[in-house]
């Protein structure tokens, strides 16, 4: 491969770069035109740390010969058990243990496999392999995002020649730059949709980001919280009140975004969140199919805990609709995508309601007029409640436990 070869490669990685093209595809052009030029490359990797609540890093993979092949493997924490021992194993541990940037190894019978991936692809018919760490500036890192590796191996009789090694130095930085483009917008999306909620993230990341830009919006509002709560805090060992609101936080956010409901925020042990449908009983069966499921998951939650000895609880929850001015509001500098309105104030006070008149689930009779017609023949009155803050009493319904046809 020749220079004007090389400088092509690079001008198509940066071009796809720029264009936002995601890393399996970026990998795979970027391989496919290296074999194209002669360069003997049979299989490649790329691993990248990145900033999320699950997963440590992804890995992306190509192969010449394997088009079945999963091109993205996301691996959970290498600091303990197993995946530590299997990271201390590796040559990637090696280049972030020593220093280096490269590690060049040739594979065959009469050649120390002295890393593991070597005896696997050597038992693939593999003849060179060589490791690269590019790095990240120190204070352009994102979490444990703080360089990438990257390997290259071929089945060629004679490895890679001088030539083939000078030119993948050479340009894998460029794939490097593109890869880590790549990764930060993934990272922007999981961080704002992880801390401001799925759709609030999107409009964020949409550029909805101006102080006082709102759409006025019809929704379904949920305001729940867990029962005795501050009493289990109290009392409690302390390092079981995290794991406590953890395990029950994921039963009721999951529960509302399966039944297509974004959780906008947590409040201590309250959450907070909207169902938006271009009908309102639509809305409404929503957040009535999340309350299901919800308790579906507590009860499963409960057993398990209670098998442990841990504390256990309930969530109490309040549903009502109607209009509300969704999104930005705040300072200059600190803004919060929310709703507010008159309506998330009736909906935390129904919720509240829940203790006094000793029911699990509340909602507004706005709500009940609007629910679905099978929705609504399952719930029943308990009666008219003053709401603080609210000028007028208002009928307040429940879900009647022998009602089962739903």
């Amino acid at each position: 491969m020749g220079s004007m070869q090389a400088a092509s490669i690079v001008r198509w990685v940066t071009e796809a770069g720029l264009a936002g093209t995601a890393e399996p595809d970026l990998l795979r052009g970027f391989c496919e035109r290296l074999v194209e030029e002669g360069i003997p490359v049979a299989r490649a990797n790329v691993i990248i740390d990145t900033l999320h609540p699950i997963y440590e890093g992804r890995a992306f993979r190509w192969r010449r010969d394997q088009t079945d092949l999963d091109p993205v493997v996301e691996y959970g924490r290498t600091d303990e058990g197993e995946a530590a021992d299997n990271w201390r194993r590796s040559t990637y541990y090696y280049l972030f243990s020593t220093g280096e940037n490269t590690l060049r190894r040739r594979i065959g019978s009469d050649h120390v496999a002295d890393f593991t991936v070597l005896e696997e692809l050597r038992s693939e018919g593999q003849t060179d392999y060589l490791a690269l760490c590019h790095h990240i500036g120190a204070d352009r890192t994102i979490g444990e995002m703080d360089r990438i590796y990257s390997s290259w191996s071929t089945d060629a009789g004679e490895g890679f020649t001088d030539e083939h090694l000078t030119l993948l130095h050479t340009i894998v930085p460029s794939l490097a730059l593109a890869m880590k483009s790549a990764s930060l917008a993934r990272i922007a999306e999981t961080l704002v949709e992880t801390y401001l909620g799925r759709d609030a993230g999107r409009q964020v990341l949409s550029g909805r980001i101006t102080r006082g830009i709102t759409d006025r919006i019809q929704a379904a509002l949920w305001f729940s919280d867990l029962r005795g709560f501050t009493h289990i805090a109290d009392t409690a060992d302390p390092e079981q009140i995290i794991p406590f609101l953890n395990d029950y936080s994921d039963a009721i956010i999951s529960s509302v975004h399966e039944a297509g409901g974004d959780v906008l925020k947590l409040i201590g042990d309250g959450v907070l969140a909207i169902f938006k449908a271009d009908e309102p009983t639509e809305a409404c069966r929503m957040a009535l199919a999340a309350e299901d499921l919800m308790r579906s998951k507590i009860r499963l939650l409960n057993e398990d805990r209670t098998f442990r000895g841990l504390p256990v609880t309930e969530a109490y929850l309040g549903l009502h609709i109607g209009e509300v001015f969704y999104g930005n509001v705040g300072s200059l500098d600190r803004l919060d995508f929310t709703v507010v309105g008159p309506a998330v104030n009736e909906v935390s006070r129904i919720a509240a309601l829940c203790r006094s008149v000793e029911r699990d689930v509340l909602v507004s009779s706005t709500f009940c007029s609007v629910a679905p017609d099978q929705d609504r023949a399952g719930l029943v009155s308990v009666g008219r409640y003053a709401l603080r803050g609210v000028t007028r009493p208002q009928e307040l319904f429940t879900r009647d436990p022998e009602f089962t046809i739903r």
